[in-house]
């Protein structure tokens, strides 16, 4: 094998730098290209990407991952596995392969089939689709798209670094499969998987990789932590050269993004075993992980330290001096690396023309990252003596932090005393039972009440008015009058459906974080600064780089608007304070507690501005509650504590006649329901449906006491589900939660879907529960 390079990334954003990728992919998924096309353009992009980091610095051997995921990370060591779950055995090819149709049919789904379950990628925004292991789960080495692109790479003179999600924490990610036994564990099956790693690895060695990435980020959680000695089982076998063709195998490169691996207590001590096992470069995060002990680095050996000091969850510049002086105490050659893969971040500030000025001189996207990463590495080996041109980015760094720290709007005086002002009293409600009964009287609403989510499919007119607006070929008041008749579309095609509750659609937001940093003071929007969250799906961070207020009220006016369209009550809708930080880069020269506190406030003005306006029903949504919570067990009470709060501060000043909603999507519910409990709000929708209603044991087991309304309509799958299929989830929802609590909704908000399979599934959703108030709750006692 080669030399480790002295400088490297973990992985680098994927979708492309104007979203290339998603143009690609979803032309293929419409018919409107063919499978060639699709591929044709995904090497072109994963040209330019390689091309790009090269043109940065990234010139040694191995240095570039090569990490491009056509959906996901999992999905594809799922694909070079062949580990296809039985339900879609059916999809694979002569030879077990999983073709571009089945990977995709994995990912969304089909007329007959639930795609695979969809969940958080560790505390982020990212979602992974989650593998279904079973006794029976067939493995083999697959990797023939992998080995391909490496190939080709290396034909054109780039040896490259594939990348793949490691054994212990594919298994650890994955769900038992439909009829495993009780006492199965996907991670029992890890002989059978590391035999299928073999293979995989000898066909990277034959396409001709001198290094494979293997990342094992679940060794950084509570649970993973847990299962070290399993990986250290696995590694010395991975690292055993017998079998690999001639005997030799590309080296194996381990990294631990996310947190400290293994037992915090002695950081370093799961890299020394993973060395000790055969491991030939280990990485440690030391942004949010612990720097590794000294004797934990001299164990190493002669295994390659990959130290991930550039951050690659946040678009702040890096303190360069702080970094360098950290390198220097590790007192031990080290490369220098992300804490973890890029893909968390968009791809250039340079793109970026419309920043506030000072802004654009404290961020680094991911190819400022690359260039960080360079510099750190160049100072590691010219050691004491820099060169003039490190010292003169180490000084730039150090001029961008003095003038963030000084710049106006940084902090607020108004606004630090307004937080500091906070009382107990501020973030309290009355009793629940007596806010339960004053909203029947106010709302008068049917047993299990209907409604949804909150957005409506933004259509290509909607998208289209939207930057006819920004451009100025639309005035403020054409604009105006093209949202209201949009609003009034969807409010008469909800009472057409017949839902009970209902919602403005959102048609004037383009995104549900964005729309609210572009109404508060501390905030600012890209451009171009595009993140994947899943698929093709993308979001634009905002950038919350200072104290946060609400000049005006924004939303008032368009929710109002669309109550006086009918008579059923319309939600307001709101984005709660922990989603906000959670789907922005906020931020890092203050606690997040006191960040979330301003926020909260801030949108406790636009609640009772819209109470004032007579809304009895405010939705403030937070999908993102579970997403912050910290992977180890000892930092989630603090967490809990404060983002609980904020969501209170925030909802808390309303009559006891307005009901609140809120809403919470895509995450291991069980693992903080006590802080769902917390919020205290009157009603709490959940995903459910792709995870076949599983939170609903969940919610009963927890003794749940308000209104909940667990999904029955997937809405990041394109099909329909039948009214059959939502009866059926009703009714284990009935058993558990009862009919007094029971609300029925979607999972998700509607605003990716068209309105041919949104109108039809909402439909079928109205039909089910009529049957089940009909049948189910007609045959219970009075």
């Amino acid at each position: 094998m080669t030399t480790f390079p002295n400088a490297t990334i973990l992985g680098y954003p994927r979708i492309g730098p104007r979203r290339e990728l998603k143009r690609a992919v979803e032309s293929y998924w419409a018919g409107r290209s063919t499978e060639a096309e699709l591929e044709s353009a995904a090497a072109s992009l994963q040209d330019a990407t390689v091309e790009r980091l090269r043109a940065l610095g990234l010139t040694e051997s191995s240095a570039i991952p090569a990490d491009f995921a056509l959906y996901d990370q999992v999905l594809d060591t799922t694909a070079a596995l062949g580990a296809l779950p039985a339900r879609f055995a059916d999809l694979a090819g002569p030879g077990g392969e999983i073709g571009l149709d089945a990977y995709f049919t994995l990912a969304r789904g089909d007329a007959e089939r639930a795609p695979l379950e969809m969940t958080k990628w560790f505390d982020t925004n990212y979602h992974y689709l989650v593998p279904e292991i079973g006794p029976e789960t067939s493995f083999a080495a697959l990797a023939d798209r992998l080995a391909g692109i490496v190939r080709r790479h290396r034909a054109r003179g780039a040896t490259l670094r594939p990348v793949l999600v490691g054994p212990v924490t594919y298994l650890l990610l994955a769900k038992a499969a439909d009829g495993a036994p009780e006492t199965f564990r996907p991670i029992d099956r890890l002989n059978d998987v590391v035999a299928a790693y073999r293979g995989v690895i000898a066909q990277l060695a034959d396409a001709g990789a001198d290094w494979v990435q293997l990342d094992e980020p679940a060794l950084t959680t509570e649970h993973g932590s847990a299962h070290v000695d399993d990986a250290v089982l696995a590694y010395r076998e991975l690292a055993d050269a017998a079998g690999y063709d001639a005997g030799t195998r590309p080296g194996l490169f381990v990294t631990t993004g996310y947190g400290t691996a293994g037992d915090p207590a002695a950081p370093g001590q799961a890299l020394a075993e993973l060395a000790a096992a055969g491991v030939d470069a280990v990485h440690a995060d030391l942004v949010r992980g612990a720097r590794p002990g000294t004797e934990a680095l001299q164990a190493l050996g002669d295994t390659r330290f990959v130290a991930g000091i550039v951050d690659g969850r946040n678009v702040w510049r890096n303190d360069l001096a702080a970094s360098a002086d950290l390198l220097t105490s590790l007192e031990a050659d080290a490369s220098v690396a992300t804490s973890t893969s890029l893909l968390h971040v968009p791809h250039d500030v340079a793109a970026e023309t419309n920043l506030p000025s000072p802004l654009p001189h404290w961020l680094a996207f991911a190819d400022q990252k690359v260039s960080e990463v360079l510099t750190l590495a160049a100072g590691v080996e010219q050691g004491p003596n820099r060169s003039a041109e490190v010292a003169a980015q180490i000084q730039e760094s150090e001029d961008a932090k003095a003038e963030r720290a000084a710049a106006e709007g940084v902090r607020r005086a108004e606004v630090r005393q307004r937080t500091a002002a906070i009382t107990t009293e501020d973030a309290t409600r009355a009793d629940a039972a007596d806010r339960a009964a004053a909203q029947a009287e106010r709302l008068s609403l049917p047993a299990l009440p209907t409604t949804t989510i909150g957005s409506f499919p933004q259509t290509g007119e909607v998208r289209k008015a939207r930057a006819a607006h920004r451009a100025g070929s639309l005035t403020n008041e054409e604009y105006d009058e093209f949202l209201r008749a949009e609003i009034k579309r969807v409010i008469d095609l909800q009472e057409e459906i017949g839902l009970d509750v209902l919602v403005h659609g959102e048609p004037e937001r383009n995104d549900m974080v964005q729309y609210f940093a572009e109404n508060f003071d501390g905030f600012a929007a890209t451009e171009h600064g595009w993140v994947q969250s899943y698929g093709s799906r993308c979001t634009r961070p905002s950038i919350l780089w200072g104290d946060v207020s609400r000049p005006e009220a924004f939303t008032v006016p368009w929710i109002e608007y669309a109550q006086s369209l009918t008579q059923k009550p319309v939600k307001g809708m709101l984005t709660g304070p922990v989603t906000i930080l959670a789907w922005s880069f906020v931020r890092n020269d203050q606690p997040l507690a006191e960040t979330a506190n301003q926020v909260a406030l801030a949108l406790r003005d636009e609640v009772a501005d819209l109470e004032a306006a007579g809304i009895a029903a405010i939705q403030v949504d937070e999908p993102a509650l579970r997403e912050l919570l910290p992977l180890r067990a000892a930092d989630q009470p603090a967490y809990l504590d404060w983002s609980v709060n904020a969501f209170r501060l925030a909802t808390s000043s309303v009559r006891v006649d307005t009901q609140i909603h809120t809403h919470l999507c895509y995450s291991e519910f069980g693992e903080v329901i006590s802080g769902i409990d917390g919020l205290n709000a009157d009603v709490t929708s959940i995903e459910a449906a792709r995870s076949k209603m599983e939170v609903a044991a969940d919610l009963q087991e927890f003794g749940f006491g308000r209104g909940v309304g667990p999904g029955v309509y997937d809405i990041h799958s394109p099909r329909v589900p039948s009214a059959g299929e939502v009866e059926e989830l009703l009714r284990i929802a009935l058993a558990s939660v009862g009919e007094r609590q029971l609300w029925v909704n979607p999972d998700c908000g509607l605003k990716t879907r068209g309105y041919e399979e949104t109108v039809a599934s909402l439909k079928n959703l109205v039909a089910a529960t009529a049957s089940v108030r009909s049948v189910d709750l007609a045959a219970q006692p009075a």
